[in-house]
Order: structure tokens, then C-alpha cells, then sequence
């Protein structure tokens, strides 16, 4: 399966994840969620192997923008999902698929743990 790391291209965690993917020479491709939009298969099969509270960014701008009312809705994986797929910046970034189980958010440790001594 190939790589596909998911995020908004300004992001400066997503740089960097980027930048560590092409410094270490692994291929992947870039779905940028703002604009390619998500689809609710993809969500909903994060959601198999993620906790929605890890997927959620609560410390985010774009929670904090949302209604308390809005905020307090979201109480399981079926709200977060929706509240995803309404709002893909609420989402923790990047995601990154495909280098073997499913990765939220980026350090250079996390990626050289979740690679290892793959072949590019």
C-alpha cells in the first residue's frame, strides 16, 4: 500500500512531516483535505483503528471557533465523524496512511519508530 499523507499544505506540522517523508526517501502522496475534500469511508475506516478523541484536535483554533453548543454534540465516534467531515481542520494533523498502522500527528521519532528499517 502506498503512502498518503493527509493534511492542509500550510500546516507547519504537515511541512515537516512532509519534509521528514522526502529526507528519508519515502514515497508517498499528499491529499490536501481542504481542497480534495474527504470522503466519509476514509473517516469512518480511521475511525476503526484511531480513537475519535486522538482524530478530534481539541487544542486547535478551529475547535475552539466552534459553539460550545457545537462542541458538546460531539460525543462518539458517529459526532466526530460527522464534525470531520463538515469541518476537515478539526482534524489532527497530518494523518498519514499506508506505512503500516494508521498515524496521527507527526515527531521525527514517531515516523523513525513507524518506518524503521523500511526500504523506501
Amino acid at each position: 500500500m502506498k503512502n498518503i499523507l493527509y493534511g492542509i499544505p500550510n500546516c507547519d506540522t504537515v511541512k515537516k512531516a512532509r519534509t521528514w517523508l522526502a529526507d528519508n526517501g519515502q514515497e508517498f502522496e499528499f491529499h490536501d483535505f481542504k481542497k480534495q475534500g474527504l470522503e466519509r469511508a476514509t473517516v469512518a475506516h480511521w475511525l476503526e483503528q484511531i480513537d475519535w478523541e486522538t482524530l478530534v484536535n481539541r487544542k486547535g483554533t478551529t475547535w475552539r471557533k466552534l459553539s460550545d453548543e457545537r462542541r458538546a454534540q460531539v460525543v462518539d465516534k458517529a459526532s466526530a465523524l460527522d464534525l470531520m467531515l463538515e469541518n476537515p481542520s478539526v482534524i489532527k494533523r497530518p494523518v498519514l496512511e499506508g506505512a503500516g498502522k494508521l498515524s496521527v500527528g507527526f515527531s521525527a521519532e514517531q515516523y523513525e519508530d513507524l518506518f524503521g528499517d523500511w526500504p523506501a
